[in-house]
């Protein structure tokens, strides 16, 4: 294999990881902010309401200005509202200072995402310049990333379902340096409204968007490739 044809393949490699990675993303988001009424659904599941001792239309206001605020819609994490019978601010410093956290996390990837896709459309626009065989790089790029990436997913998938709890805690082991995650239900409201069989929820959730969009991905890949076959068999 020339030179070029290495770095042709090496763009295809990098654009499907791009593709994916990208999807990834999308998946959170999608599975955070497309349907608001699986937050109520998950509310009731876990008696919400109960532990905070709020109605569902103050507690999915909440649920609104925090997620506004994770996509930098607010500037600050305060939120005036009735909790256990007194009118007061849902959230407190501690709550600020992490979810402070998460937004930087949430938009960082938005802006990964937005670097993706335009890597990602460079890649494309070398792999037209040198006339590559673009159809037959692109799926079988895929291919192999899918392959790394299902095994990948499938491996969290299988740890969720064994211990989620351990899981939870090396996310954030990973991602944050300090201790302030841990909050206490007898004092921190958010920690109240934010359960860890939600969190569970919301993975299985956005799993389940991220592999749908990976299958969706993987039938346009190997489409050029139906289609050729079809076009070789009504030459012959």
């Amino acid at each position: 294999m020339g030179i070029m044809k290495k770095i042709q393949w090496t763009a295809g490699i990098i654009f499907a990881f791009l593709v994916i990675t990208a999807a990834l993303i999308s998946s959170f988001e999608i599975g955070m902010y497309s349907d608001f009424g699986f937050y109520e659904e998950e509310y009731e599941k876990y008696g919400v309401l109960t532990e905070l001792d709020m109605t569902m239309e103050d507690t999915m206001y909440v649920t609104r200005e925090m997620m506004a605020y994770l996509r930098g819609k607010r500037e600050t994490l305060s939120v005036m509202t009735m909790v256990e019978g007194e009118y007061q601010d849902f959230f407190n410093e501690q709550d600020r200072f992490h979810m402070g956290e998460v937004q930087d996390l949430f938009i960082g990837g938005l802006n990964i995402r937005t670097g993706a896709c335009a890597v990602g459309i460079l890649c494309i626009v070398f792999l037209l310049v040198s006339r590559a065989d673009i159809k037959r790089i692109l799926s079988k790029s895929y291919w192999v990333s899918l392959g790394i990436s299902v095994g990948v997913v499938a491996l969290i998938g299988i740890a969720s379902l064994v211990d989620f709890n351990a899981v939870f805690v090396r996310f954030h082991h990973i991602f944050f340096d300090n201790d302030l995650w841990i909050f206490d239900p007898a004092k921190d409201y958010m920690i109240r409204m934010l359960p860890e069989g939600l969190f569970y929820d919301f993975v299985m959730r956005i799993g389940g968007i991220f592999v749908g969009m990976l299958a969706v991905l993987f039938l346009l890949s190997i489409l050029p490739v139906v289609i050729s076959k079809m076009k070789k068999k009504k030459c012959d």
